[in-house]
């Protein structure tokens, strides 16, 4: 019988400075948190970190295909708008917008962007329980 393979596991730990706000660290990265009431301006609120990590969740998985695809990129940049339902508090919805800078056919870009929909950690698990929906087009 095979041994299955490892799997991946992430740890994170976050810890409140004060009223104003904490500081979530893992590896040898920290960033600020937001979770002050009045909310504050220099740290991502938790919707916030949620939509970062979902547009850090496309890049990556572009940056894991590029090479496999053989597809030529000079950049990305993505843009992700969340809106947040009162009861239950939830995003409901999250629409994105990622912009490739290539010289790639718009078949080869839909290829990419079908694999960023497929093999995206935070993408599939957002995606079940939010209205997802999103394009890719040249820049």
């Amino acid at each position: 019988m095979e041994n299955a393979p490892q799997k991946m596991q992430f740890a994170v730990r976050a810890r409140r400075n004060d009223t104003h706000g904490s500081e979530a660290q893992c590896k040898s990265a920290s960033i600020a948190l937001d979770t002050d009431l009045a909310g504050r301006t220099d740290a991502f609120n938790p919707a916030e970190l949620l939509l970062a990590a979902l547009s850090a969740c496309m890049i990556k998985g572009i940056e894991r295909v590029v090479p496999m695809l053989k597809f030529e990129l000079r950049g990305v940049e993505v843009l992700v708008d969340g809106v947040r339902q009162d009861v239950p508090p939830k995003m409901e919805s999250i629409r994105y917008e990622i912009i490739v800078d290539t010289d790639e056919s718009d078949r080869r870009i839909e290829l990419l962007h079908e694999n960023v929909r497929k093999y995206g950690t935070v993408f599939n698990t957002v995606a079940p329980g939010t209205d997802l929906s999103g394009v890719m087009h040249r820049q």
